[in-house]
């Protein structure tokens, strides 16, 4: 029997830096399977510049947390042993786990070389703005505290295209780097021009060692880890040539059902299709027209069309290829791509996203257990379980939609035999109390429905010809179902 399938985000930007992340996720494992995750988006395990950092900021991809590097044997989720019992743990309930790898750029580098760069334009990559000049930079990775375990390559700033510090005069700036064939890649976005460089010391993927290793080292990861897939961090900075090769590389290495999920940050869709075409259509991306469109929903109230909602998102144009999600630690308050969705909002836009046909949907960590941080957020458990029962118990079938007032829309999925019970209506309103007329159909004649999510104690009367009437709170949802 197929079932909805919903991933999770497992972890926020401001985590408690305790190294007992993964045993944590060793001991929830069953509760996360027995609310309806099937999946869990992990965070960067590999040995970043610091214990406390969440691991954008990688130092060494090989450490999972089992040499003494970077002040800590551990990184900020844990050791390696423990790594590796989290996971063990989530598929012996069922979860699957998917890897966040980041493969754009390295830090804290172990020594500094010298070498030729010119400056570029922040604001337009392609413009130089100086002359080629000598600066010196932290690009030299010796890995001191693994050696030559599991991989004797070591980074120099050959295998990099740019950085952004001159140590020798202290000044910021994105600096190329200068070399026989090296330059920026053409095969990126073309945001500032060119978009390859995002920080630090960026992979020159024209250099055919930076390729063949970072190729060996993806393999290397899910052996090591035995994870289910991979969440591909910055894409739209990477040559989409290479991740191309690296997808199916490592389809071919661990079977086609391993999953891939790019961050492809673009609002515009049709730069999101144009990049899946790119692909080949092997990986799915977030849904960030649709993460912006929710935000925009949220900021205007009544004044937002909700009959729109969908309109112009990789969910709708591309519902296979399409991982939908309400908010992330990017775009919780304060970080770098500060979006989020207001609480008042933060129920519907779930509903929008679980209770649908389309789209594989993640839950953000910081939305169901909340956030640390400036702005601390409480977890949203007791509005997000009944959705998630819904998604795993009910919304299945058919989907009527009833997209036909901008304050208040509702759809109906039908329900499946091979699910007892299953079937549901859901009724959103971004105004005033409102209610939507709607066919569950005449099998359902003489049934008597509740709200699933107790923001509504009425009930609800199936008629003989199979509609009913039901309501909304304004500002609300309400699911609807046998009760």
């Amino acid at each position: 029997m197929v079932e909805n399938k919903t991933m999770m985000q497992f972890f926020e930007w401001h985590l408690t830096a305790d190294g007992n992340h993964w045993n944590r996720l060793k001991e929830l494992a069953p509760e996360l399977k027995r609310i309806g995750i099937d999946s869990l988006w992990l965070p960067p395990v590999t040995k970043a510049i610091s214990p406390d950092d969440v691991g954008y900021a990688p130092y060494d991809l090989y450490d999972l947390g089992e040499f003494e590097q970077k002040n800590s044997v551990r990184t900020k989720y844990g050791t390696k042993d423990e790594l590796q019992e989290a996971i063990q743990a989530c598929h012996e309930n069922g979860i699957q786990v998917y890897l966040d790898v980041v493969m754009n750029h390295k830090a804290g580098a172990d020594e500094t070389e010298t070498f030729k760069v010119v400056q570029v334009d922040e604001m337009d990559r392609t413009e130089d703005i100086s002359k080629p000049f000598e600066i010196e930079a932290w690009t030299k990775f010796n890995f001191a505290g693994r050696g030559d375990t599991y991989s004797p390559f070591k980074w120099n700033y050959n295998h990099f295209n740019g950085t952004d510090h001159d140590v020798r005069t202290g000044k910021n700036g994105v600096f190329r780097i200068l070399g026989e064939h090296k330059s920026w890649s053409d095969h990126v976005d073309d945001e500032f021009g060119n978009y390859d460089y995002l920080m630090f010391a960026n992979y020159d993927y024209d250099h055919p060692d930076v390729k063949d290793e970072m190729i060996s080292w993806g393999k290397w990861l899910a052996d090591t880890t035995n994870c289910d897939g991979y969440r591909l961090d910055a894409i739209k900075h990477i040559n989409h040539k290479f991740i191309n090769e690296f997808v199916h590389t490592m389809m071919d290495h661990r079977g086609e059902e391993f999953f891939f999920v790019g961050e492809f940050w673009k609002s515009d869709l049709d730069k999101c299709r144009a990049y899946l075409d790119i692909v080949d259509f092997n990986i799915a991306l977030f849904d960030v027209p649709l993460h912006y469109k929710l935000h925009h929903a949220s900021k205007a109230g009544r004044d937002f069309d909700l009959t729109t909602i969908f309109d112009d998102t990789l969910v709708q144009s591309h519902r296979r290829n399409a991982v939908t999600f309400v908010d992330n630690h990017d775009s919780q308050p304060h970080e770098s791509l500060e979006s989020w969705v207001d609480d008042w909002f933060k129920q519907s836009a779930y509903a929008l996203i679980l209770l649908r046909g389309a789209g594989y949907p993640c839950v953000f960590f910081g939305d169901y257990f909340g956030i640390n941080g400036p702005e601390p957020a409480k977890g949203k458990k007791a509005a997000l379980d009944p959705l998630l029962y819904a998604r795993k118990k009910l919304a299945y079938g058919e989907q009527i939609d009833y997209f036909d007032h901008p304050n208040t829309i509702g759809w109906v999925r039908r329900g499946l035999p091979e699910h007892e019970n299953s079937g549901c209506a859901v009724v959103i309103s971004n105004g005033d109390h409102g209610e939507k007329r709607m066919f569950v159909g005449e099998e359902r004649a003489g049934q008597t429905w509740k709200d699933i999510t107790g923001n509504r104690e009425d009930k609800v009367y199936i008629e003989e010809d199979g509609w009913a009437t039901f309501p909304v709170t304004g500002g609300g949802v309400s699911v609807w179902a046998l009760g």
